[in-house]
């Protein structure tokens, strides 16, 4: 099963995109953007950059944990993903966005 997109609303009124697996797990968080538009584009810039390794800041945490961020063209972060236990985990996780992250389908939870 292909992964998809879920747009959703804060509830102070901002929104933000998770993109998801086939398995419904999320592996990528954007920020919180202020307009709706902007959301949309967070989510056409994934779509435009995931398949690109050079695009992908890998990080440690303090405590070992890794994860990664997505980045765009203009080096400003687009998503985060969560934090693995290992590098191998995380790389796995860049791996699933890869696969994901071209996907077309946006669920719009807004109004939920």
């Amino acid at each position: 099963m292909a992964g998809w997109y879920e747009l959703s609303k804060s509830t102070d009124g901002q929104f933000r995109f998770v993109l998801k697996a086939g398995n419904a797990e999320t592996i990528l968080t954007s920020e919180l953007y202020t307009v709706r538009a902007s959301a949309e584009n967070g989510i056409a810039s994934v779509q435009k950059n995931c398949a690109d390794d050079t695009r992908y800041e890998r990080k440690e945490a303090r405590d070992g944990r890794h994860y990664f961020n997505l980045k765009a063209a203009n080096h400003q972060v687009i998503g985060s993903s969560q934090m693995y236990a290992s590098a191998a985990s995380c790389e796995k996780g860049i791996e699933s966005v890869k696969h994901n992250g071209s996907s077309t389908k946006v669920k719009d939870k807004t109004d939920s």
